[in-house]
């Protein structure tokens, strides 16, 4: 592979706030990927509108916007799983992800097939 780690990490961070604004609707403020050895951890700022923040206040909304978010990413894994393929050339192998209520940030999880850092050194 010819790009260089950071280059990888920006693309997966400008695909994945292009994945979220066409299938979710809306997108991150920022986003920030870090690939880790056969890891990619990425984290999204600023994903929750005023309205689910409102929610927020009780913990059954609290529940309610987690279980709601989460349930909507996970509903598009494959296409997750095709960027970044289609970015590293490495299958996911698995994915987590959760949200923060408090704070607003998003964290994904995404676990290959082999280690790409050290394919990138």
């Amino acid at each position: 592979m010819d790009k260089s780690k950071g280059t990888i990490e920006a693309e997966i961070s400008k695909a994945l706030t292009h994945w979220e604004k066409n299938y979710l609707g809306r997108g991150s403020v920022s986003v920030k990927s870090d690939i880790l050895r056969d890891m990619i951890i990425v984290i999204l700022h600023g994903i929750l509108s005023p309205a689910e923040y409102s929610l927020c206040q009780d913990k059954e909304g609290l529940l309610s916007v987690k279980k709601t978010r989460n349930s909507l990413v996970e509903s598009g894994i494959e296409e997750l799983k095709d960027i970044i393929f289609t970015i590293t050339g490495e299958e996911v192998v698995s994915f987590y992800t959760d949200i923060s209520t408090r704070t607003g940030e998003r964290v994904m999880f995404f676990k290959l097939s082999s280690n790409l850092e050290n394919k990138l050194s």
